[in-house]
């Protein structure tokens, strides 16, 4: 009840219209227009409100069919009726999957003793329009839940990402499959492995500069390290600091837009409705 008629109503079914239906229109195929929500029995035939007679439609194909029965609609196009009716019934496979384990996760987190609330995308989405949020990773951990107000957030943000701890495979293959090359049996050379994270102060020469990034090694002591600006290669070991050893991740930082909004709760009400989504 609080899902179907509470303040998010409208604005989560069209999150999950948009993903069921690919952000297409149905009856035409039309994408990167505005969309509405076509009811495929109309309510004034008794049609109801219910997701698996929702569709996206483009504003022409809305406006076309109107209160039109889709049986009638579509009496040129057998296929694509049957497509959509079958479409329409179906669910989402990815939020069958979250529906079937999401309980039991549930019930694992509250056991610890600590609060725990649960969300939805559609509120996440709702919540950064509301702050004027640029997309992002960092900015959607910051906007999921129930929020009063958001002051600000960092504008520096630290990114990982899982590169692993390189492969036990010694030799390369060619596109048949057959051996290319081979690598070397060790994976230390000059006291440096692939994947870490090094300074290289090279005084002088066509490489000269600081350059710091992530190390290849190679048996000759001549390396690669690839920077925030590309590959530099054939650097001397000996020019080559350590900083952080490999640990199966890389690491980066990247800047967010920082901006200082505040916003009210959100309003009582909301419900299912026709529009843009």
């Amino acid at each position: 009840m609080e899902y179907q008629q509470g303040t998010l109503a409208g604005y989560e079914v069209r999150e999950y219209l948009l993903a069921k239906w690919g952000r297409t229109c149905a009856y035409c195929g039309r994408t990167g227009v505005p969309l509405n929500i076509d009811h495929i029995h109309p309510r004034s035939r008794g049609g109801s409100d219910r997701v698996s007679n929702l569709v996206l439609a483009c504003i022409p194909c809305n406006q076309s069919k109107n209160a039109t029965p889709i049986e009638e609609f579509l009496k040129a196009k057998p296929a694509l009726l049957a497509k959509i009716l079958r479409q329409a019934k179906a669910p989402l496979r990815d939020a069958a999957a979250v529906n079937a384990t999401r309980w039991a996760l549930w019930r694992a987190l509250t056991a610890t003793s600590l609060p725990v609330t649960t969300s939805s995308g559609g509120r996440t989405k709702w919540n950064r329009s509301r702050t004027s949020a640029a997309k992002s990773h960092t900015l959607d951990a910051l906007h999921v839940g129930r929020l009063d107000a958001v002051t600000g957030w960092p504008s520096i943000v630290l990114v990982a990402k899982a590169t692993g701890r390189g492969t036990y495979c010694r030799t390369r293959t060619d596109k048949y499959g057959f051996p290319r090359l081979q690598l070397p049996r060790i994976k230390t050379v000059r006291g440096f492995q692939t994947g870490d994270l090094v300074r290289a102060n090279v005084p002088t020469g066509t490489k000269a500069g600081v350059h710091t990034g992530r190390v290849a090694i190679r048996t000759t002591g001549s390396f690669n390290i690839t920077t925030r600006h590309g590959t530099v290669q054939g650097i001397g070991h000996r020019h080559v600091r350590l900083l952080q050893r490999a640990d199966g991740y890389g690491y980066a930082t990247h800047s967010e837009t920082r901006v200082r909004v505040a916003f009210p709760p959100p309003p009582e009400g909301g419900g299912i409705h026709s529009g843009g989504p």
